[in-house]
């Protein structure tokens, strides 16, 4: 069987197949990899393992003259995801309807969904498409995991003001730390880098599925048709403003379309804010619902819609290589 070569034909093959059949498991047969033991902490639990160990394969690959470029485009990343969730955000505080609520949607789950990114998504498929300093970027973007960020687009808009203990600098350094790990060993010893280099591919398929068993397809249903185009919104407004955004800038496109997804734990973040003010305590359960049908949705669509983007740049003349897209 030709599972390597079927699975590369399909486009981001080796990161969405893995991860639906895992949530498809997850949906309709829940305990099954459950069994405690190898192969629960490797099938289920075992994502944040993995994609440590793959962030240290990346580091090895960067060469320390270049990680200033990592930081700027995980600057860039952050910022533009930022400034266009928070921006419809904006739009739905100021047209909501006297139910509170945007065409259905709860504003405070529309910033919280389309701020925050999934971390696991952006380094599979940046894994595949991008080059070594791409990856690297994703150091940066741990800022927008959890409530932080949607906490300061609140307080400038007057919803709230800042509440503090909810961003640890401890977080940020616990995601940039195995890549600094990487970093040293490549760069003290060549051979080392070689070693490690097969790792950053080798391990996508792996916690692509343990991601996968962490997504159930009934939050679709539970977050209803709102919760839908709440997904729909973060994956083709904000993965095409990171888009066009690295393609002005002359960067990979795909790492910036990369970025469309939510997180998991931004389901969690009503009820957080919620319980710093309780002014939005009437929309947290509307909102957690329909956060977490935007994790699922945009977990099977952005992979598919960069997919759709890296043929259109294909067809263009531009090739993916290990330094990036180049003519």
């Amino acid at each position: 069987m030709k599972i390597k070569e079927t699975l590369e034909r399909i486009p981001g093959g080796m990161m969405v197949v893995p991860l639906l059949i895992a949530a498809l498991l997850n949906t309709f047969a829940p305990n099954l990899l459950r069994i405690g033991n190898f192969t629960e902490a490797l099938f289920v639990n075992g994502s944040s393992t993995l994609i440590a160990l793959f962030l240290l394969c990346t580091g090895a690959q960067i060469n320390v003259k270049s990680f200033g470029v990592s930081v700027g485009k995980g600057a860039t990343l952050l910022i533009t995801k930022w400034v266009v969730g928070a921006a419809f955000g904006l739009l739905a505080y100021l047209f909501a309807g006297d139910n509170g609520l945007w065409f259905g949607l709860a504003p405070i789950a529309v910033i919280a969904a389309m701020t925050n990114s999934n971390g696991g998504l952006f380094v599979a498929l940046v894994g595949q498409y991008g080059s070594k300093e791409d990856r690297a970027a994703y150091s940066l973007l741990a800022l927008n995991d959890g409530p932080f960020l949607t906490m300061v687009a609140l307080s400038i808009f007057g919803a709230m003001g800042f509440v503090d203990g909810l961003f640890s600098i401890t977080s940020f350094i616990s995601v940039l730390l195995p890549i600094i790990v990487g970093m040293v060993l490549g760069n003290l010893d060549d051979k080392m880098r070689d070693f490690l280099d097969s790792g950053s591919s080798m391990l996508i398929p792996f916690f692509a599925f343990s991601l996968g068993m962490g997504i159930n397809f009934s939050a679709i249903l539970e977050g209803g048709l709102a919760g839908i185009i709440l997904g729909l919104l973060t994956v083709f407004v904000t993965g095409t403003a990171g888009y066009y955004v690295f393609k002005l800038l002359k960067w990979n496109p795909i790492v910036g379309a990369a970025e469309g997804s939510t997180a998991g734990n931004a389901v969690a973040t009503p009820a957080v804010i919620a319980a710093a003010n309780a002014s939005f305590a009437s929309v947290v359960d509307i909102a957690t619902v329909q956060v977490a049908a935007s994790v699922v949705t945009t977990a099977i669509l952005l992979p598919i819609y960069v997919g759709f983007l890296v043929k259109r740049l294909e067809k263009k003349g531009y090739k993916f290589e290990e330094q990036g897209i180049k003519m």
